[in-house]
């Protein structure tokens, strides 16, 4: 039994193959049939002769997509076959059939995720799934090779991270105060001082009622923590890991893109050039001189101004230095400028927007205390993550990469949701 990749080869031209897959299209005559047979890893197109099926012809013609076949004949290449080359089918047997299959052409979006459990049999989804798939694969490979451990922390969690208003709760035993995690970094820092450098790739929850195009309730988080770091490593840490991610998708996915209709030539420059930096304060002259677009100093970059600024470059832009009261308790504030803080995020080119948030952490306990107490926080709450500030504390840091906002931006997707197989959001947890 062979893949169906490894007859498209002129090495296989006229010897016996056997393949399996399913029905992807079908056509014919009272002579012939046609029909595209997909596996995981391609297509091509399988001839049946009536001459050589004739008691079993009516079968062969009532075959309809997404049958499951195994099929066995001779491979020869054909310039008018879809890939270049066909089988012609000596011996088949039908392993599970297949009636009236639903998806079909130019149905709705909300049609296609009702049946998204099907839909993942698209070549659409083939591609961006196996595009995910060298996505997961280079991250764990990146951060291995940094001599990174990979670290898990806990899905219930009893304190949050990244506002009060975003957390799932949970019904835990008959407990009100334990929510799904927005992020593992309160659990994730304690294990710096054991292992220095730790990575994980994780789902996250975050309860945001927004329908944009960019937001799932579920998604995957790619974190990293390290200690002895400062702001300027984990800025790199972040610009080396997006250009490894990409060199393995440019490597091993070009005929995914193609199948996506993705320009890879866009990808390139991420790769080969130094990502833009600029602070908070830059992005606002810049908005303002080029786009017309004139925000207070104080306020958070929203979508829009995140998705205009980034237009404007063709590598990502790392933006730094954010007003301290937009962001999180932990972020470390500038000891240049007590009005910001050492974080940052980075914003996908083509208007992709975010896709890294990270920062130096706060070292100073007294100041945790304080930001806490600020955004409502009870300090006694945290005792255990205030215990890695009163007992060796080092410089350290981290970020979190939104696994399938790097995905939309190397597939060029429309909206997120096709960038993970079943997404939820506000309006959808099943199927």
């Amino acid at each position: 039994m062979m893949q169906i990749a490894d007859v498209l080869s002129s090495d296989m031209e006229g010897k016996d193959v056997e393949i399996r897959g399913w029905v992807h299209r079908e056509r014919g005559s009272n002579r012939l049939k046609f029909i595209v047979l997909r596996d995981s890893s391609g297509h091509v197109q399988c001839v049946f002769s009536r001459d050589d099926f004739e008691e079993k012809w009516d079968e062969i013609d009532h075959l309809q997509v997404e049958t499951s076949m195994i099929i066995k004949g001779t491979a020869r290449k054909d310039s008018r076959a879809p890939t270049g080359y066909e089988v012609k089918v000596k011996e088949y047997t039908i392993v599970g059939k297949s009636e009236n299959f639903p998806i079909t052409k130019d149905q709705s979006i909300e049609f296609l995720a009702d049946n998204r459990h099907l839909w993942l049999r698209s070549t659409k989804m083939t591609a961006i799934l196996k595009i995910r798939s060298t996505v997961f694969g280079a991250i764990h490979e990146y951060f291995r090779s940094e001599g990174f451990y990979e670290y898990q922390s806990p899905i219930f969690q009893a304190v949050q991270c990244e506002g009060g208003s975003e957390l799932f709760q949970v019904d835990y035993f008959g407990r009100k105060d334990v929510f799904l995690a927005q992020t593992w970094q309160l659990y994730a820092e304690p294990a710096i001082f054991a292992l220095e450098k730790i990575y994980t790739i994780a789902p996250s929850f975050r309860a945001e009622r927004s329908k944009t195009s960019r937001h799932l309730t579920e998604y995957w988080h790619a974190e990293m923590e390290v200690a002895w770091a400062d702001f300027e490593s984990i800025q790199n840490y972040g610009e080396s890991c997006i250009k490894h991610i990409l060199r393995r998708v440019l490597e091993k996915n070009s005929a995914e893109l193609k199948v996506l209709g993705r320009d890879a030539s866009k990808l390139e420059p991420a790769v080969n050039k130094p990502f833009v930096r600029m602070t908070y304060t830059d992005a606002l002259r810049i908005l303002k001189d080029k786009c017309g677009m004139e925000i207070e100093w104080g306020k958070d970059l929203r979508t829009i101004e995140e998705e205009k600024l980034s237009t404007l470059y063709d590598v990502p832009i790392i933006c730094t230095r954010y007003p301290k009261k937009v962001k999180a308790f932990y972020m470390m504030e500038d000891p240049q400028n007590k009005d910001v803080v050492l974080g940052c995020d980075f914003l996908a080119p083509e208007g992709y927007g975010e896709i890294i948030g990270g920062s130096q952490r706060e070292h100073d306990i007294s100041k945790i205390k304080e930001r806490l107490v600020e955004q409502g926080e009870d300090p006694s709450q945290y005792e255990f993550y205030l215990d890695t500030r009163r007992y060796g504390s080092v410089p350290h840091g981290g970020f979190g990469l939104g696994v399938e906002r790097v995905v939309r931006w190397i597939c060029g997707l429309d909206t997120i949701k096709d960038a993970i197989p079943f997404p939820r959001t506000i309006e959808r947890y099943k199927p």
